[in-house]
C-alpha cells in the first residue's frame, strides 16, 4: 500500500492554551474549531482527556463532543484519547454507547494510558501499572461491545459482576476504535492484539524500540498475527503538527513566538520533556521544522511533508493535525482553510477527473474550436437564409 485514493483528514485537539487564556472563552474557540472544519469538510476531530499541568484543559472528552456533536453535521468525534485507567470499562463503555446513538453513529473510541505521569500520580495510580491496564480494559471493552452474555471479571483495579451494556450500539458492530501509540511500543502492541486502529506521532520518539515509521507498524502487524487479528493501514492515522499560510515567511512569523512556548513552557519546563536544543527560543521553530518534527510553510510543503510520510510508513489511511494556536483566531482558521482547499484534494482524489478534462480540452482545442466555428457559420448561413425568403 501507499497512499489510499481518498485519505481521511482531521485534528487531534489535546488541546493546547497557554497560561494567561481565558480558559472559558479558549474552550469556545475549540468548539468553533471544529464547526470550522465541519464547514470544510475534514473527516475527523479526536478530543483529549487531560486532568493537571494548566495547559490541556479538557478533562471529559465524551462531554464535550456532546456539545460538538450539537454545533456539526457530518465531522465524526473521537475520544483522543480515553485514558482507560482512569475509567471503570463498563462505564466508559456506556458513555460511547450512549454518544453512539445521540449523535447517529459519529463517535469513535481513541484509547491510551495516559499520557500524563501527573495524572496517574494524582489518581493513585502507579505509572508501571498503566499500559498494562489499558490492555487488560481494551479486551473487556470489546467484549461488552460485542457479546450478548453477561460478563463476571475480577481484575485487581475494577470488577464486573454479570454486567452487560443494556443499549447496544448504534454503529454495527460497534464504533471504531483506535489506540495511541508513540514511543512504547504498548499502542501497537495492543493495536495488533486487538485489532484496533492506530493513532501515532509522525516522528519516532527517542528510545523507542522502531527507528522509523514502517519499523514501528510492524510491530502492529506481526502481534496480529501472534494473535489471530488483523489490522488494516487504512486505519493507521498519523499525527502531525501543522501551521500554513500564504507564503513560507508568512507562516514562521506568525507561528514563531506561540509554537516556541508551545516547545518550551509547556513541553520542556511544565512537562520535562527532554529537549535536545540549546539555541534561542525564537529559533525553536526552524530547528522544528529543519528536522521533520513540524511542517510550517505552505500547502505545497504540506503535500510534500504528506508524501514523503507516506512513503517512510509504506502507507496509513489518515492524516491528522495536532490542534495549536500558534496564530492568531485567523490566522489558525486560515491554514486549516489552506489545507481544505489545496492539500485535501490532491490525497482524495477530487482533482483526479477535473485534471483529465482540463489536459483533454487543451490538447483538443484546435479540433474544437474549429468543429465551434464551422457550427457557428452553419447557424449564420442558415440565418441569413431564413431572412432572405
Amino acid at each position: 500500500m501507499t497512499l489510499p485514493n481518498r485519505m481521511k483528514f482531521g485534528i487531534f485537539l489535546a488541546p493546547f492554551h497557554s497560561l494567561g487564556d481565558n480558559p472559558t472563552l479558549a474552550l469556545e474557540r475549540d468548539l468553533e474549531t471544529i464547526q470550522w472544519l465541519d464547514h470544510l469538510g475534514f473527516d475527523e476531530a479526536w478530543i483529549g482527556e487531560h486532568h493537571s499541568a494548566g495547559w490541556e484543559t479538557i478533562s471529559s472528552p465524551e462531554v464535550f463532543i456532546g456539545v460538538a456533536a450539537e454545533r456539526t453535521k457530518h465531522i465524526k468525534l473521537g475520544t483522543g484519547v480515553a485514558s482507560l485507567p482512569y475509567h471503570h470499562p463498563l462505564m466508559l463503555t456506556n458513555r460511547m454507547v450512549l454518544l453512539d446513538h445521540l449523535t447517529r453513529g459519529r463517535v469513535m473510541l481513541g484509547v491510551g494510558p495516559g499520557a500524563l505521569v501527573s495524572d496517574a500520580y494524582a489518581l493513585g495510580i502507579e505509572p508501571s501499572l498503566q499500559r498494562p491496564r489499558m490492555d487488560e480494559a481494551i479486551g473487556i471493552i470489546k467484549r461488552l461491545l460485542t457479546e450478548t452474555e453477561p460478563i463476571t471479571y475480577e481484575s485487581d483495579w475494577f470488577t464486573l459482576r454479570e454486567a452487560l451494556i443494556h443499549l447496544r450500539p448504534y454503529t454495527e458492530p460497534h464504533f471504531p476504535m483506535a489506540v495511541a501509540a508513540a514511543q512504547s511500543p504498548s499502542g501497537m502492541i495492543a493495536a495488533g492484539k486487538h485489532g484496533l486502529g492506530v493513532l501515532s506521532v509522525s516522528v519516532i520518539r527517542g528510545g523507542s524500540v522502531a527507528s522509523n515509521l514502517g519499523d514501528f507498524w510492524k510491530i502492529a502487524e506481526d502481534t496480529a498475527e501472534e494473535y489471530g487479528q488483523t489490522v488494516n493501514r487504512l486505519d493507521w492515522r498519523i499525527v502531525l503538527h501543522v501551521h500554513l499560510a500564504d507564503t513560507k515567511k508568512e507562516a514562521m512569523d506568525q507561528a514563531r513566538e506561540k509554537s516556541a512556548a508551545y516547545q518550551y513552557d509547556y513541553f520542556h519546563q511544565t512537562m520535562g520533556t527532554p529537549f535536545d536544543y540549546d539555541g534561542p527560543k525564537d529559533k525553536i521553530i526552524d530547528y522544528m521544522a529543519d528536522n521533520g518534527a513540524w511542517c510550517v510553510g505552505t500547502p505545497d510543503d504540506l503535500i510534500e511533508k504528506i508524501k514523503e510520510l507516506g512513503e517512510q510508513s509504506g502507507g496509513f489511511g489518515g492524516f491528522m493535525i495536532q490542534a495549536t494556536e500558534w496564530g492568531t483566531r485567523e490566522q489558525v482558521r486560515h491554514s486549516y482553510e489552506l489545507i481544505a482547499r489545496y492539500v485535501m484534494p490532491h490525497f482524495q482524489g477530487s482533482l483526479d477527473n477535473l485534471v483529465t478534462s482540463q489536459k483533454w480540452s487543451e490538447d483538443n482545442r484546435d479540433n474544437l474550436q474549429a468543429l465551434k466555428t464551422v457550427s457557428l457559420s452553419k447557424a449564420t448561413e442558415s440565418y441569413k437564409n431564413k431572412t432572405q425568403n
